[in-house]
């Protein structure tokens, strides 16, 4: 017979971004628990809301199934002491596993015989077991915490009440100072505290005082409310999905409402005026059907709809007051000069260590100019980009971007048309920015995201020369993000820019205000957000093309790509090896040495110098691995029939340099003697 449990932690508010992770992490924790200790269960359900995590397991065991296990001990001729008696060793294994020499046997394996002994664990009650909840309840992770009253523990917030139900039964245990029994905390206004009768009655119990406890059915609730007010009002509402989260864990029981403003505001450009509802007032956003903005806004209520025209006032009037804010900035900011802003920026520290934002755009803008070449920009295009590279970070100095800092970038470029700058050059101001995030959106603009490139670029190597590099998680500049912006960029644009070299030319530049140091490092730092970029490419195929000898970012993604595919192939195995001979053997050369036909001793040392000469690796990453496959034919048999390593030191040396040049054209796709064929 199974019974099902319920366990519910109450605590106070937790933070929104908190909640649906901890609900993740109970489960996972509640069923590692649960298999670790060998109580079977038929299902796991969840609950959050901002004051609770809670756990539901269905068709819980009534006790643990029984335990028989085999130990292998130490050797018959350890076991046993010169008279036959068991030694110190063998009765130091037994008591270790709970058991007396009286349980020992011997076994024979591979002709010699060893000590076993068989261990029987009859199941404990589930209830006994249960007793290890509170271990779970601690061992969840949270990336705040604190501490209350006088207690030395700690929590993501104080915890208030336990219940711990299996069916109808509550169990008596303690979790932080608090003891559980069947009391629950209703909504926090309209509700009061409630027994929770039964573990199924959870849901039911919770909802007649004003919780709704799964947070899918909240969310649905959400969803439904929103859809009503769009057919009733003839709108659509643009439900951002980490807006519609957020909300979901601010509220226990949601009720969605419509609220207005003043039409004039909308003469505001429309990033602030979203900014002011999403980002500082975790409003949703109402559209026409056209998609045009509309004077409203929809909220969501931690409650039912009771004098709901009195929250409405609230909102609204709160919502003004940002939006006159707003309003305010974009008025003023149009009477301040570029040139002015780009100025004072020479006052604006970057950092300390570093320099002033002024600073950071003369170095940024040199990069910028050199990345252009390599890449290949018209020259209309690179005057653009210089405009662009000498104003870029003016907004920063606006009001509108000192009060909502989230549209740096996005002012700068309305700002920029407003004050007569062409398109091209207020687009790459909005777009250096990007990505914004680990997937943000990519520049659209070859001159934004060589502006972008330009703009990460400088910061990290700027943190790098004055040692500020980061270490294990620790990021404080988000230093990692904008090398794997950089990256994504250049993969995203295919530009064939090889970055060792490219690193190499920025070291050479020469700045009165910084000078470059941490090459190497650099370097190192690059490579392994490529190493991020190939996802879940085996580690053996990863290793191989980052030592390869071509450090474009595209290449690189593309052979991994490649060799991931090649791998499934049959001839995938014989390939590498015959590939890998010849690496490692190169290895062995020594100094500069060219092939001379002269010196030819078979015809298969002949032929493989010939295919080797001809080869040139061209087309896409397979088409390249498909070439270096084709010539494993030729590779073995020259092993087969030719002594690389000969007595005669040019002879040696002549097959050697075949190989070398081998060697120099595969590795610019990856260096195969790291490929794992076992």
């Amino acid at each position: 017979m199974t019974k099902n449990l319920l366990v519910e932690l109450g605590l106070e508010e937790l933070p929104a971004y908190v909640v649906t992770p901890s609900e993740k992490q109970l489960g996972e924790k509640m069923a590692a628990f649960l298999d670790e200790n060998r109580l079977s269960y038929e299902g796991i359900q969840t609950f959050s809301t901002p004051r609770r995590l809670a756990i539901r397991v269905l068709g819980l065991a009534e006790q643990q199934t029984d335990l028989t296990e085999d130990f292998k001990g130490p050797s018959k001729k350890i076991a046993l002491d010169a008279d036959g008696n068991f030694s110190k060793a063998a009765q130091g294994f037994v008591r270790g596993k709970g058991l007396t020499v009286d349980d020992i046997e011997f076994r024979e394996i591979k002709g010699e015989e060893y000590v076993y002994v068989t261990k029987h664990e009859a199941g404990k009650p589930a209830k006994e077991v249960l007793t290890g909840i509170p271990e779970v309840l601690a061992s969840l992770s949270f990336p705040v915490s604190m501490h209350w009253a006088n207690n030395t523990f700690e929590y993501i917030r104080p915890v208030h009440t336990l219940i711990v139900l299996l069916d109808d039964e509550a169990l008596d245990l303690d979790f932080l100072d608090i003891h559980s029994g069947r009391v629950s905390r209703g909504h926090r206004f309209l509700g009061h505290e409630v027994e929770i009768r039964h573990a199924d009655s959870y849901e039911e119990d919770l909802r007649k005082v004003y919780v709704i406890a799964d947070s899918i059915e909240r969310e649905n609730m959400i969803r439904e409310q929103i859809k009503a007010i769009e057919v009733e009002q003839g709108v659509q509402v643009q439900v951002d999905e980490g807006l519609l989260n957020e909300v979901l864990n601010l509220v226990e029981y949601p009720t969605a409402f419509i609220g207005n403003f003043d039409p004039k505001y909308l003469e505001v450009p429309e990033e602030v005026l979203v900014t002011s509802m999403e980002t500082h007032q975790r409003y949703f956003v109402v559209r026409d059907l056209e998609g045009n903005l509309k004077p409203n806004f929809i909220s969501v209520r931690n409650g039912n709809a009771e004098h709901l025209e009195n929250v409405i006032r609230g909102n609204e009037k709160v919502l003004v007051a940002r939006l006159e804010d707003g309003e305010f900035f974009w008025r003023e900011d149009q009477k301040l000069k570029i040139e002015d802003l780009v100025a004072k920026l020479s006052h604006v520290t970057f950092h300390e260590k570093i320099g002033s934002l002024r600073e950071h755009m003369i170095r940024s803008g040199q990069i910028a100019i050199l990345l252009a070449e390599k890449a290949g920009l018209s020259v209309d295009e690179t005057v653009d980009l210089a405009r662009a590279a000498a104003i870029y970070k003016f907004d920063l100095l606006t009001g509108m971007v000192g009060e909502f800092d989230e549209l740096q970038g996005v002012m700068g470029e309305k700002y920029a048309l407003l004050a007569g700058e062409n398109a091209r050059v207020a687009q790459a101001i909005r777009e250096h920015y990007l990505p914004d995030s680990a997937d943000g959106a990519l520049p659209e603009s070859k001159v934004g995201a060589i502006l972008a490139l330009a703009d990460k670029l400088d910061t990290l190597l700027s943190f790098f020369s004055v040692g500020l590099i980061p270490s294990g998680s620790n990021d404080p500049y988000a230093l990692r993000r904008a090398t794997q912006g950089i990256v994504r960029i250049l993969e995203d644009f295919g530009w064939k820019i090889p970055m060792d070299e490219l690193i190499a030319s920025l070291y050479a530049l020469s700045f009165d205000s910084l000078t470059y140091d941490n090459q190497e490092e650099v370097l190192n730092f690059i490579k392994a957000r490529v190493d991020k970029m190939m996802g879940s490419t085996a580690k053996d195929i990863k290793e191989a093309v980052l030592a390869s000898s071509n450090f474009v970012v595209s290449d690189m993604i593309e052979a991994a790509e490649a060799l991931t595919e090649a791998a499934k192939t049959e001839d995938y195995k014989s390939s590498v090896e015959s590939l890998s001979r010849a690496f490692n053997l190169a290895e062995k050369a020594e100094g500069s040495v060219k092939v001379d036909a002269s010196l030819f001793e078979n015809e298969q040392e002949k032929e493989l110098a010939q295919e080797v000469e001809s080869l040139e690796l061209k087309g896409s990453a397979s088409d390249k691995v498909a070439q270096l496959f084709a010539l494993s034919p030729v590779i073995d048999a020259f092993f087969d029939n030719t002594m690389v390593m000969a007595e005669d030191v040019d002879v040696k040396n002549n097959r050697l340099a075949i190989l070398v040049e081998l060697v120099n054209k595969a590795k610019t796709v990856a260096t195969f003697n790291l490929l794992n064929t076992k």
